[in-house]
């Protein structure tokens, strides 16, 4: 009873959450610097549908599928490291993906092959912090999140400097596309990208969902979950490296994008509780509404100057994690 009870309130749960999505998915490109006319559009009229199928679609399905992904990999992390702030980029992976397109953009690497040279750039940097930190948090000793946790601060904080080493020297339009990058922005990409990095974060994305069952042991403890029969060590190890793919795909595209891994996993556990096989799927849909609608607020609101999607997730995420961290309605974590 108990059983079906729980399943009843997960399908609830993400049908709400599902209904948020398609409603945002259909109303976002619509909006924007110019007034589309839908009857236009239907008619397959120029520039109108040009507008919507090539320019705001797929802008939106990519904000879309890159905050799914990393409130996804937010609430995965949380789990992992039994810390109410980690966020998506707390263990470094994305520190190493912007390390190597700021280095990408400072040595002025040429596209390689059809894919950019600085998103090739950021992908090899997140696959190489990702193996140092599966490396030294590992050596002589069994994977816990505390040495997980302080591995990955470490290699971030090296990286950020790195960062800023190079970006001192660099030219005044390198030093303004770096910037650019590190804030964070959602462009319109070809749909054969887009339909890329979909095939990338799909696998790892569906073994994390698979597994929701184990992070709900694991993120009561490791002496808990080893109890419980759970290899804590080949969980984490998976959990990391699933992520980490995610989160290096999503970040090749968009730049870090700030506090949409923190703010909706948080808000979710306020309001449905800390059983992952809720949060996780709820996490990704409502992660891609509200990236969604972020960017339509970032190219609406100064139009037609585009504000990079990070500078607005920044701007509303901070103050509303003040009013999360200062509230005492309810406990945001166990």
């Amino acid at each position: 009873m108990g059983e079906r009870n729980a399943s009843g309130r997960v399908r609830r749960a993400v049908l709400w959450s599902g209904g948020i999505c398609v409603l945002v998915l259909l109303l976002s490109p619509l909006a924007g610097a110019s007034r589309l006319d839908l009857a236009k559009v239907l008619a397959g009229e120029a520039p109108d549908r040009d507008i919507l199928l090539y320019l705001r679609l797929p802008r939106t399905l990519l904000a879309m599928l890159a905050g799914g992904c990393l409130c996804l990999a937010g609430s995965l992390f949380q789990a992992l490291l039994r810390d109410a702030l980690a966020t998506p980029y707390t263990l470094g992976i994305s520190s190493g993906a912007a390390l190597g397109a700021v280095a990408a953009i400072c040595f002025g690497w040429r596209q390689a092959g059809p894919l950019p040279a600085v998103w090739l750039a950021a992908i090899a940097g997140a696959a190489v912090v990702l193996w140092l930190v599966l490396l030294i948090s590992s050596e002589g000793h069994r994977l816990s999140s505390f040495t997980l946790l302080l591995t990955g601060v470490t290699i971030n904080s090296i990286c950020l400097a790195l960062i800023l080493f190079l970006h001192s020297f660099a030219g005044f339009a390198q030093s303004f596309a770096i910037s650019r990058w590190l804030m964070g922005g959602v462009d319109s990409i070809d749909y054969a990208s887009l339909a890329m990095l979909a095939a990338v974060v799909t696998p790892p994305a569906a073994l994390i969902l698979f597994r929701s069952r184990e992070w709900n042991l694991l993120a009561m403890g490791e002496e808990w979950a080893t109890a419980r029969g759970l290899s804590t060590d080949q969980l984490m190890r998976m959990g990391y490296v699933a992520a980490s793919i995610v989160i290096g795909a999503v970040t090749a595209l968009t730049g870090p994008i700030g506090f949409v891994g923190l703010i909706v996993p948080h808000v979710l556990r306020s309001r449905l509780g800390s059983d992952h096989r809720i949060l996780m799927p709820c996490s990704i849909l409502l992660g891609a509404a509200f990236l969604a609608v972020c960017d339509t607020i970032a190219r609406t609101l100064l139009a037609p100057v585009d504000v990079p999607v990070g500078v607005v997730t920044a701007l509303f995420g901070g103050p509303f994690f003040i009013w999360l961290l200062r509230s005492k309605r309810r406990s945001l974590w166990l």
